[in-house]
């Protein structure tokens, strides 16, 4: 596989598409579909400023999640607080602000911070943080836009069983929901 092209074909508010045309194992010519939340400049660019955050956050045994409606998928899914790093802003001040932004909760201290990880390898170069953090405090709908739908409950390992059995859940949040459910806390 070699990279030959490079090409930005739409600059969105959010995300940016870019073409990128390679050779394959065969050496033929091929395109491929990519989009980015930064203005890339060049490949060798991809992959390298990590966008934001996913917060594993655990209060007294239980597991928070959110409930949210997300457009792309046109219907409410199970995911973790999350979202996107503000210039000259710091993982944990990020982590702060997202906790108190989507759901009013306040940050006890941060157990551990992953490297970050690519959250849709096949289609984008952003990465996030994984975090996980110790919170305080009763879900009240925090500071959301008005462009966002989010319920912020936690859960209770068996309450969790159940709903990975049949709710629709982002990938991320349903892997820390089962290993959550495995005593890994």
């Amino acid at each position: 596989m070699k990279l030959i092209g490079f090409q930005k074909v739409f600059d969105g508010r959010y995300l940016k598409n870019y073409e990128i045309t390679y050779l394959n194992r065969l050496g033929k010519e091929k395109k491929y579909e990519i989009v980015s939340r930064r203005n890339l400049n060049g490949p060798e660019e991809l992959g390298q400023t990590p966008s934001g955050v996913s917060v594993v956050a655990i209060c007294e045994g239980r597991l928070l999640l959110l409930k949210e409606f997300r457009m792309g998928v046109n219907q409410s899914i199970y995911n973790l607080c999350a979202g996107m790093l503000e210039p000259g802003e710091t993982v944990e001040e990020c982590v702060e602000r997202e906790l108190l932004e989507e759901t009013g909760l306040k940050l006890v201290r941060i157990k551990k911070i992953l490297p970050p990880s690519f959250a849709a390898v096949a289609i984008s170069d952003t990465t996030t943080y994984i975090v996980f953090a110790e919170v305080q405090g009763v879900p009240d709908g925090g500071r959301a836009s008005a462009n966002e739908q989010i319920q912020a409950s936690f859960y209770t390992p068996d309450q969790i069983r159940e709903l990975l059995k049949t709710a629709p859940f982002s990938s991320r949040a349903q892997m820390a929901a089962y290993y959550f459910t495995e005593g890994f806390r």
